[in-house]
């Protein structure tokens, strides 16, 4: 019998290098959850995290990423309210002009201090993001013994 494990995803932080302060890129979901996220979604099988990254960054924002870094990984079982989902996430760059394709109904620019409300458990993510813009150091060891809300 296979055993029943949480589905697996990846997200990237998406940074334009081409863009005055490093905006990230953040889509609007075009199916439920709504709201904005970072580019990202489910690891097909057969294939490896960074390439799936990679993937969902190109089918979301049309923009090519080279993967940077692992920020962190994220698994508290209340992330996202579809069901328990573990998201591997990466800081990436790209250059251009992103397009809204596949899942995104939207996409725009966003500093990184300022971006909109955010789905799932993206703004603790961006959070993340910024501790390691300013430390280098990973996302924290985190227990899913206490939900943690941003």
């Amino acid at each position: 019998m296979k055993p029943v494990t949480p589905l697996v995803a990846v997200d990237v932080v998406l940074r334009l290098r081409d863009r005055p302060g490093l905006p990230v890129v953040l889509i609007e979901r075009r199916n439920p959850p709504p709201g904005w996220a970072l580019p990202g979604g489910f690891v097909d099988v057969g294939e490896c995290l960074e390439d799936a990254a990679v993937r969902e960054a190109w089918e979301e924002t049309a923009l090519e990423v080279r993967l940077i870094s692992l920020l962190g990984c994220y698994s508290n079982p209340e992330r996202d309210p579809r069901g328990h989902t573990v998201s591997v996430v990466y800081v990436g760059d790209a250059t251009g002009v992103p397009r809204a394709r596949d899942d995104a109904r939207a996409v725009d620019l966003f500093d990184p201090q300022a971006p909109p409300p955010l789905a799932f458990d993206h703004a603790r993510i961006l959070a993340d993001y910024r501790r390691w813009l300013e430390s280098g150091e990973p996302a924290p060891l985190r227990s899913c013994r206490k939900v943690e809300r941003t």
